[in-house]
């Protein structure tokens, strides 16, 4: 007498199992890649197409001279970081535009959001609208 077993191992590998983890794993990269960061200047770059005004922010303009003024004002390059200290004061809501001319060496800029991340100040590049 021959007897069959009604449980048979079909030889197919299943591959939900596998999908599931792969996508698991994505989803974990994908959450701690956010969680990375660089190490540079936080800059809110504003759009090109509109123009804000805004009564809480201080000027600081760069000319073609190599000149600085803090809102109209002159001032020497060495004297930025402690009149904008002294502008922003006690409120942390302040934000500083830089306007560079064209031709103004990027270094100068540069010096210029040095000094506003060094006191965790906000700093707006401004653009000129097309």
């Amino acid at each position: 007498m021959k007897f069959r077993s009604r449980n048979r191992v079909t030889p197919e590998f299943n591959m939900s199992s596998m999908t599931d983890i792969v996508f698991l794993l994505l989803i974990f990269f994908m959450l701690t890649s956010t969680m990375v960061t660089t190490n540079a200047l936080d800059l809110n770059l504003p759009k090109a197409k509109g123009k804000t005004e805004n009564t809480k922010s201080i000027s600081v303009n760069i000319n073609k001279d190599l000149q600085f003024f803090i809102d109209k004002d002159p001032v020497s390059e060495a004297d930025i970081e402690a009149k904008l200290l002294q502008m922003v004061g006690q409120s942390p809501d302040k934000a500083i535009i830089l306007r560079a001319e064209q031709g103004v060496p990027i270094e100068k800029a540069v010096s210029v959001m040095d000094i506003a991340y060094r006191n965790k100040l906000k700093i707006v590049l401004a653009v000129d609208p097309k």
